[in-house]
């Protein structure tokens, strides 16, 4: 999609079947020496880079989960999204569409771009701000865009259709023979080896958990999946390292598919398709370090999960626990805070002073937005501070800027569980 949209294979190819010689009109670009923006470069963003090293690209990747390591390994330069924006000559998206991710090429993102840089996605439909890449294409700042996926599929009719400068395809990612064979092989492989020796591979939906352990289990799935959702929510740097601590009751039951949920908990907001079977192999592929310990004492609860998440940046830890059978929040960044975990929820770090909850309800207040629960926790007298607001529904971007705003908030975090 790239080679096609640099030197305008599609529309050349129209042309020539109609019959003319239009050899001037469809000056491309060359690859080589330009720099490629790689946003996301987990899987495929690092397949991706390598290749384009191979043609003698520069490559920059923006990815929340990429360590220094990775991206040595790789051979890429980790920027942050707007270097990415300002240095890219080509674009090309590999994230899932979350609600972090969603729209991450927009109106504004297209005003911090190089003028004439060309886009390709054929990551998922929805990541671009489709109306708003036409009005950038119209307008010259961008060159071009190839797009195999859309907001709307199967798309019958889109802003960007029988657009001179888009290259469009029905989501065609998969669609090759060799993929469709070596996915057949692979099922009978795996079938295979099940019957012959027991063994099973990629498995999608948990890792083997006895029938005594899974009930004793069962509360405490549901516990390290929200601290890891939780973690990787208000994770904005590249993981370095996570490490879980059991205390209590739940260091005498099987802790490792725990430890596989919570991992996945901590990447789904920023990777495709994780879950507890993949999780560990993936934060492998990261160079993210893992470590598990266990206690059969707590000095505080009768049981106790603690995760601690080290990024390039900070460190940072959540820790819960089972009240009345049900997951609840104990601890944040060593600052105690109680609080039950609900669908939709606003994660707030500020300073200690007066007045800071009337004016976060105020600006609620006036957005609409109805407070469930409010739940604060502090290390000191006028110091660091956090709270958790249940809300009744999610919030849109201007409303969290508004808080932002609020004097003495420090941070302002939008979570879904």
């Amino acid at each position: 999609m790239m080679m096609a949209l640099a030197r305008d294979i599609p529309q050349a190819s129209a042309s020539t079947h109609a019959g003319k010689w239009e050899k001037s009109k469809f000056m491309g670009v060359e690859l080589f020496g330009k720099t490629l923006g790689v946003i996301g470069c987990g899987n495929i963003g690092g397949y991706v880079a390598e290749r384009a090293l191979g043609l003698k690209m520069r490559v920059v990747a923006y990815d929340p989960f990429l360590t220094p390591d990775r991206a040595r390994d790789l051979g890429v330069e980790k920027v942050e999204l707007d270097e990415l924006f300002a240095r890219a000559d080509f674009i090309t998206l590999h994230t899932p569409l979350t609600d972090a991710t969603r729209g991450i090429i927009s109106e504004k993102s297209f005003g911090k771009m190089k003028k004439g840089v060309r886009i390709i996605n054929c990551a998922r439909g929805g990541l671009i701000d489709e109306a708003a890449l036409k009005v950038a294409l119209d307008d010259g700042r961008v060159a071009g865009a190839a797009l195999d996926v859309f907001e709307v599929e199967p798309a019958k009719e889109n802003v960007l259709f029988n657009h001179p400068k888009v290259v469009c395809t029905p989501h065609l990612g998969a669609s090759t023979s060799e993929a469709q064979v070596n996915v057949a092989v692979q099922v009978a492989e795996q079938i295979s080896d099940f019957l012959l020796t027991g063994a099973v591979t990629n498995a999608l939906n948990m890792a083997s958990v006895s029938a005594e352990d899974a009930p004793k289990l069962k509360p405490y799935m549901k516990l390290v999946e929200h601290l890891g959702g939780f973690a990787g929510q208000i994770t904005r740097s590249g993981v370095k390292a996570v490490s879980i601590e059991y205390e209590g009751s739940v260091a005498e039951l099987n802790t490792k598919p725990l430890t596989a949920i919570a991992l996945s908990g901590l990447l789904r907001p920023m990777l495709d398709a994780v879950n507890m079977v993949s999780a560990p192999a993936m934060a492998k592929e990261r160079n993210i370090a893992l470590s598990e310990t266990k206690r059969e004492t707590c000095a505080e609860y009768q049981t106790l999960v603690k995760l601690t998440v080290t990024t390039e940046t900070q460190t940072r830890s959540v820790s819960g626990t089972l009240f009345a059978g049900k997951p609840r929040l104990v601890e944040v960044n060593g600052i105690p805070v109680e609080a039950e975990f609900a669908p939709h929820m606003l994660f707030f770090t500020n300073k200690d002073k007066p007045g800071l909850i009337g004016k976060l309800g105020t600006a609620l207040g006036l957005a609409g937005v109805n407070i469930a629960t409010f739940h604060l926790g502090r290390n000191a007298v006028g110091e660091d501070a956090v709270a958790l607001v249940q809300i009744d529904g999610a919030l849109n971007g201007d409303v969290l800027e508004s808080l932002r705003k609020v004097p003495n908030v420090v941070r302002v975090e939008s979570l879904r569980f």
